[in-house]
């Protein structure tokens, strides 16, 4: 496979993107900002293409490009913060949009405040070989074609294939009153496919999906028709599952598909926000041991081509490896840039924003478990009887007492030590702490998971995380078998 302007051995030429700001304009902004005595003012601005391809039912359903330019301003006094956004990007309309959001934070006690900005080199996280954008519509759409044909090989019960295609390109710079000055160029490209399977006991729906933040080279490291095979052989094994059984049992789940768990009923509950508005159940238990000690969970902006994967955060910080439990012991917190100047701590990389439209908060990167003593087979091989998730789907999480709420969407029974029927879609109900502390088998097969889109006060983000296959020595299974 090509792009047709560079073969896929070659490393394609950055297509031009225009400055997003001028510094000296950047400048005058943060002197407007900090005009009427604020202590900190920030600017934001990104310029961010994007494309799309929605495939249903055999048939090309859409093909969309776009683009979004524009600027947010963070102003901040005492614990006061005032944000505007604009999108436009004139000496104006940055004057105005800084002036409206000095003036929610303002003091109103006057004076000019002159910012010199000293532009920091940005870590390369990974390499870019062709660069999506460059690439033919025809070529996106034919990735399509493929995955239809792909899933519907699968056998005659398949009746529905549905996917989509994203590429995006997004050009960041961001600028503060302490001198920063910070650029990042992300590109990521997305792959989604969801399959619907017939049968006499009903239809049943598998899905697989791809994301990297890298090029479109990233379809000759994945072999996306066997990505649909998969989505398919789901759909078609529920067709023969048995009802989830009901009650608490030992859980086995299967490497790479548990990350989204530790994400949601752990992770969240790491961010220096939730802590420090008493959300958290970690609240105070910094150096305490929270969970077994088989267990050291990570947060790391740096992976290369992995979903959430950045070289500076959304305030302009290096992103980097933050470790948050080691060895079961808590040892600590993820910052952004108000947290940490809060508690004397410098920021770890992890304050995010959807757009150029939100204010940045502590959010995650990739947030995985790290390997373990175990061989997966010798994991199922101990179990008796319990549950093998292979697939985990949406959940809820309460980020005060960590209880949460997780679909499996493709698991099987554990009987005598060997993985047996398939379950219909049950349940996983559990509190995140508690799951945590009942880890009793870590495996040794560290793997990410599919990426995912973390959701947090409105905003989402691209986020990465996985885990070895492990099990929890009881989480209740909310099934609908006696």
């Amino acid at each position: 496979m090509g792009c047709g302007t560079a073969p896929w051995g070659a490393r394609a030429a950055p297509p031009r993107l225009v400055a997003v700001i001028d510094q000296e304009l950047i400048e005058q902004t943060l002197a407007t900002a900090l005009r009427t005595g604020a202590d900190f003012a920030e600017v934001y601005a990104e310029d961010k293409r994007n494309t799309s391809v929605a495939l249903d039912d055999g048939r090309i359903e859409q093909v969309t490009s776009g683009r979004d330019r524009g600027v947010g301003i963070r102003v901040i006094k005492g614990e006061t913060s005032g944000f505007a956004h604009t999108s436009d990007l004139s000496a104006d309309g940055l004057r105005a949009a800084a002036s409206a959001a000095a003036a929610a934070a303002s003091r109103d006690d006057g004076g000019v405040r002159t910012v010199a900005l000293s532009e920091r080199a940005s870590q390369q996280v990974n390499a870019v070989d062709v660069y999506p954008d460059e690439v033919a519509k025809a070529r996106k759409v034919e990735l399509m074609q493929r995955v239809d044909d792909a899933a519907r090989s699968a056998g005659s019960e398949v009746v529905q294939v549905s996917a989509g295609y994203g590429d995006s390109r997004k050009r960041v710079l961001v600028a503060n009153s302490d001198g920063l000055l910070a650029r990042d160029d992300i590109v990521r490209v997305l792959a989604r496919i969801s399959v619907v399977a017939s049968g006499d006991t009903g239809m049943q729906t598998g899905f697989q999906s791809m994301g990297q933040t890298v090029g479109w080279e990233a379809f000759d490291a994945v072999d996306i028709e066997e990505l649909a095979r998969d989505a398919a052989r789901q759909a078609i094994v529920k067709l023969r599952a048995r009802p989830a059984p009901s009650g608490a049992m030992p859980v086995v789940i299967k490497n790479g598909t548990g990350g989204v768990l530790f994400h949601e009923a752990c992770g969240h509950g790491l961010e220096a926000d939730h802590v420090q508005k008493g959300a958290s159940v970690y609240e105070g238990k910094l150096g305490e041991l929270v969970a077994s000690p088989l267990v050291t969970l990570v947060d790391d902006g740096t992976m290369a081509t992995e979903w959430g994967t950045l070289a500076i955060d959304d305030e302009g910080h290096a992103t980097r490896r933050n470790v948050l439990i080691e060895d079961g012991v808590l040892v600590d917190y993820m910052w952004d840039h108000i947290r940490s100047r809060h508690d004397g701590r410098a920021p770890s990389g992890n304050g995010r924003r959807q757009s150029y439209m939100h204010l940045p908060m502590v959010r995650m990167t990739n947030t995985f478990v790290m390997n373990g003593p175990d061989e997966p087979d010798d994991i199922v091989g101990s179990t008796e009887r319990g549950v093998y998730v292979a697939h985990l789907g949406g959940g809820s999480v309460n980020t005060a007492t960590g209880d949460f709420v997780f679909g499996m969407t493709e698991a099987y029974l554990i009987e005598n030590g060997e993985i047996t029927e398939p379950l219909r879609e049950g349940n996983l109900i559990g509190n995140g702490p508690q799951v945590l502390r009942d880890i009793d088998m870590l495996g040794n097969d560290f793997a990410m998971g599919n990426p995912g889109t973390c959701g947090k006060d409105g905003q989402g983000v691209p986020v990465g995380d996985g885990q070895p296959t492990l099990r929890v020595k009881s989480l209740t299974i909310g099934g609908t078998a006696a």
